[in-house]
């Protein structure tokens, strides 16, 4: 379970949040307009922000983890790889994903580069391997992100906008792996794209006015997406499969 209590939050004097408390059960899926705060919510759970209050993670402050007990507990995947060294192939970008637990000064073990085969056979993408970086699709990119983060193996992964710059042929393949997730791994979702959402099948968080809603489930009704996000609405329908 994760939990955030009385956590405050601002840039530049601009209030995000204020003194707002949460518990995440298991899934979630989190949504709200632009600059409602989604994302900083993402990156408070992950500890990539500056805040004040607290965050736990089964009953262990994330303030007390060093970086490496904090990459081992949960992963961070954001919207669009941006830094990164161009030329490295998908097979060391993804071994990367390993370093949380791999021995100081030492080089990764068989058992980091095994985990790493197996996962590019998992996500259907070992035949790029040995490509680099910057010759990938922005498809490609994205399963490549996924892949790091399952090497990782932590139990919590955060998706922040997964979809945001993908084809809907490579939407349906993203969406398929991260509902499938939701097996092995509490999933966190961040996204404008309600259809996605729809088909995670998660309790929702949306953010309006710096206060949070919470709904375990009858998210996705015409009235309620009409009154929360103040424009008409048809019925929702998706197939991913």
């Amino acid at each position: 379970m994760i939990e955030l209590q009385s956590i405050s939050c601002n840039f530049d004097d601009a209030i995000i949040f204020e003194n707002i408390d949460l518990k995440i059960q298991n899934h979630l899926s989190i949504l709200g307009a632009n600059g409602s705060g989604k994302s900083t919510l993402a990156k408070i759970v992950s500890s990539l922000t500056k805040y004040d209050g607290n965050v736990f993670i089964n009953a262990t402050n994330t303030k007390d983890l060093s970086l490496l007990q904090r990459a081992k507990i949960l992963s961070y995947i954001p919207a669009k790889l941006e830094i990164y060294d161009a030329f490295i192939c998908v097979e060391e970008f993804v071994l990367q994903g390993r370093f949380p637990h791999k021995k100081s000064f030492f080089d990764y073990a068989n058992k980091d580069k095994k985990i790493v085969q197996e996962t590019l056979e998992f996500l259907k993408i070992s035949h790029l391997k040995k490509h680099t970086m910057n010759s990938l699709s922005s498809g490609e990119q994205s399963l490549t992100l996924i892949a790091q983060a399952l090497t990782q193996q932590s139990k919590v992964i955060i998706f922040d906008e997964p979809t945001a710059n993908l084809d809907p042929h490579n939407s349906k393949i993203v969406a398929k792996h991260i509902k499938g997730l939701k097996d092995y791994h509490t999933v966190i979702l961040i996204t404008h794209d309600l259809h996605l959402a729809s088909y995670i099948d998660s309790p929702v968080l949306f953010i309006k006015n710096k206060a949070l809603h919470y709904y375990q489930n009858d998210f996705f009704n015409d009235e309620n997406l009409e009154k929360l996000y103040e424009v008409d609405f048809k019925s929702l329908s998706v197939d991913y499969d």
